[in-house]
């Protein structure tokens, strides 16, 4: 069943502790199959906040919709899910508040990155070299740029900037020339395990291979769904909705995605303390934003044994700070 394909939701326990304080609106952008959410309704009905909270669910995968919906079936009243990509967050909630006649201010969002355990899974979404299936990797399977069309099309040059831009690995070049000799050779390539043949026949051998299968799968990926740049656009929006003191809390699994997420957060927490050697008592200009987490939070022993993908995950959350300067925390 789809249901038992969903990965367990990754430092639940973290999440609900840093972002649930306080009646409002909660956005889990990344909705999957509805597992943090379920953990944030849980934590507002037992906080006494229900009833005064709404939690919006954002995803581009139907599937995800599917199953989201039927986890938070009890909590119907109190939650709206929605077909669409976070970098939108900003007005997917306004549309929201409007029709509901709400305050759009944003107590909490939550975005947790990268492609769920569901997807993989499936082998005719595409996105695993260990299953046959169709070169696809389409979180939203509308999107018009599917992984065959990059890998069939692309030169030799963009495929090796690709390969190595969003996947880092070392072998770019040799693997794209091997791609584009075996569609002159042999015509397109058709599915995920011709394409791993010939990465298999271009990488060192032992582990090795496996990192280079991942490192350009990952590549693929993040091209076909424009990740990174989704991510930048949902990182800023995101903050922009936030009320006074709301939270947002991201994990990422990868360094592209985790060096994105600090670098934003760094940029929006500096003040301007204005030129050099000038002694202020308070900022020109304060940051938009403060850090809760100054380091990234990874998961315990005992939840990556239980819960092999949160190994890779690292949580940061950071804080809105009223336009006015710090304030009083409400």
């Amino acid at each position: 069943m789809e249901q038992e394909r969903f990965h367990e939701p990754v430092l639940a326990t973290e999440i609900v502790a840093f972002l649930v304080r306080k009646p409002g609106i909660y956005v889990d952008g990344t909705l999957g199959g509805g597992g943090h959410s379920l953990a944030v309704m849980n934590s507002l009905r037992d906080a006494g906040y229900g009833e005064q909270s709404l939690l919006i669910g954002i995803d581009q995968d139907d599937a995800a919709l599917r199953e989201a919906a039927g986890k938070l079936s009890e909590y119907e009243n109190c939650s709206v899910l929605v077909k669409g990509n976070f970098q939108d967050i900003g007005s997917i909630v306004k549309k929201i508040c409007c029709q509901r006649g709400m305050d759009p201010g944003v107590a909490g969002i939550l975005l947790d990155l990268g492609v769920s355990s569901f997807q993989i899974d499936t082998p005719e979404r595409g996105f695993s070299y260990l299953r046959g299936g169709p070169l696809d990797m389409r979180m939203d399977s509308d999107a018009p740029l599917s992984a065959g069309e990059i890998v069939n099309s692309y030169d030799e040059r963009d495929l090796a900037r690709l390969f190595y831009r969003y996947g880092e690995e070392p072998r770019s070049r040799s693997i794209a020339r091997a791609i584009v000799m075996h569609r002159q050779k042999n015509g397109l390539i058709n599915g995920t395990q011709e394409l791993a043949a010939i990465i298999r026949s271009n990488a060192y051998g032992g582990e090795k291979i496996i990192k280079t299968l991942s490192r350009v799968f990952q590549a693929l990926r993040i091209e076909v769904n424009g990740e990174l740049d989704v991510l930048r656009r949902a990182l800023d929006d995101g903050i922009e909705c936030l009320d006074d003191f709301g939270r947002m809390a991201v994990i990422s699994y990868h360094s592209l995605e985790d060096r994105i997420v600090k670098r934003v957060f760094a940029e929006k927490a500096r003040s301007d303390w204005g030129p050099k050697g000038v002694g202020l008592r308070e900022p020109l200009a304060w940051g938009d934003i403060t850090l809760v987490t100054r380091k990234p939070l990874i998961a315990t022993e005992q939840e990556t044994r239980s819960n092999p993908r949160a190994r890779s995950a690292k949580l940061r959350v950071i804080e809105k700070i009223p336009q006015g300067g710090r304030g009083e925390k409400k």
